[in-house]
C-alpha cells in the first residue's frame, strides 16, 4: 500500500517510480519516527521529556504536509503548535513549580484498561474510515498554492479566525492568573 502523497503525486504526473520510492521512503521514516516519539511520549515519567516528544511528533506531522506539497500548512503546524507546546511547556511547567525529573507517582493501575479503550477506539475509526472512504479516489490536482489558501482564510473564514484568537489570548490570561495565585 502506497502512502497518500506518493498516490497523488504520481497521479498528477509528478513523481516517477524512484521519485515514489523516495517518497514513500521518507513517509515511512517519518511515521516511524512520530510513532516512537508518540508512544515514548506516553510512557515516559519526566514531564519535560513528555513535552520534547511531543514536539518530536508534531515536526513529524509537519514534515508530512511537505511531503504532501501542503507547505501553507506545514509552515502553520510549525509556527503554531510547535510554538504552543513551547507555551505549554512554559506554563505548564515552570509556572506551575511542578518538579522537573521523573515522577514516581504517574502509573495508575487501570492503564491497561486505558490501552484497551485506545485500541478499541482506533478499530472503530479505522472501521468508520475503511466503510466511508475505501474505494473512494484522491482527485489528482496540483495542491493549492499558500496565497489561494491565505486567501480563503482571511476572507471567507476571518470571523471564526478572529474569534478563535480572541479564544486563545484568553486561555493564556487565565493560565497566568490561575499560575500566579500563591
Amino acid at each position: 500500500m502506497m502512502p497518500l502523497a506518493a498516490v497523488v503525486a504520481q497521479e498528477a504526473g509528478g513523481l516517477s517510480d524512484a521519485g515514489t520510492w523516495i517518497a514513500n521512503v521518507f513517509f515511512y521514516a517519518i511515521a516511524a519516527v512520530a510513532i516512537v516519539a508518540a508512544l515514548r511520549m506516553v510512557s515516559t515519567q519526566n514531564v519535560v521529556h513528555a513535552a520534547l516528544y511531543l514536539l518530536v511528533v508534531l515536526t513529524a506531522v509537519a514534515a508530512v504536509y511537505i511531503i504532501l506539497g501542503a507547505e501553507f500548512t506545514a509552515v502553520t503546524q510549525a509556527l503554531v503548535y510547535l510554538g504552543a507546546i513551547m507555551v505549554l511547556l512554559l506554563f505548564g511547567v515552570m509556572l506551575t513549580r511542578a518538579r522537573i525529573g521523573t515522577e514516581t507517582n504517574l502509573d495508575h493501575e487501570q492503564k491497561w484498561m486505558g490501552a484497551l479503550v485506545a485500541v478499541a477506539t482506533g478499530a472503530v475509526m479505522g472501521y468508520s474510515l475503511w466503510e466511508g472512504f475505501g474505494d473512494v479516489k484522491l482527485p489528482a490536482e496540483v495542491p493549492q498554492n499558500t496565497q489561494q489558501v491565505s486567501d480563503e482564510i482571511f476572507s471567507t473564514y476571518i470571523v471564526p479566525f478572529e474569534a478563535l484568537s480572541v479564544l486563545l489570548l484568553a486561555a493564556l490570561i487565565g493560565a497566568v492568573v490561575v499560575a500566579r495565585r500563591d
